[in-house]
């Protein structure tokens, strides 16, 4: 069936309300004007405000997990609406997963 791919536009949240940034390699393709979005992207947080027992444990970066595994763009598995992106602080632990929205609903991939 497939899922849709994600791209730029798409609007990733941590599970404490911090904003993620990713940084598209792909330079050639185009979603609607946007780079889609592949597993080796970048994607850092920034204004998360969890914390363990009163000291601060932000999200800092998103881990991406179940990319597409059939299709390829540039060489790279795109990332998918049912992609699921773990949360890290700094010391790599995982705190909860990303909330996805906004992303395009026009290209499929599997």
């Amino acid at each position: 069936m497939g899922a849709y791919i994600l791209d730029s536009a798409t609007s990733i949240l941590c599970p404490h309300g911090g904003q993620a940034s990713v940084t598209p390699s792909a330079k050639q393709v185009k979603l609607g004007g946007n780079p889609p979005l592949l597993e080796g992207d970048t994607a850092t947080i920034s204004g998360c405000s969890f914390n363990v027992s009163g000291s601060p444990s932000p999200c800092t970066r998103v881990q991406w997990m179940m990319p597409a595994q059939r299709t390829k763009v540039e060489s790279g598995a795109p990332l998918l609406s049912t992609s699921v992106g773990l949360c890290m602080n700094a010391a790599g632990a995982p705190q909860g997963t990303a909330v996805l929205s906004g992303f395009q609903t026009k290209v499929k991939a599997q």
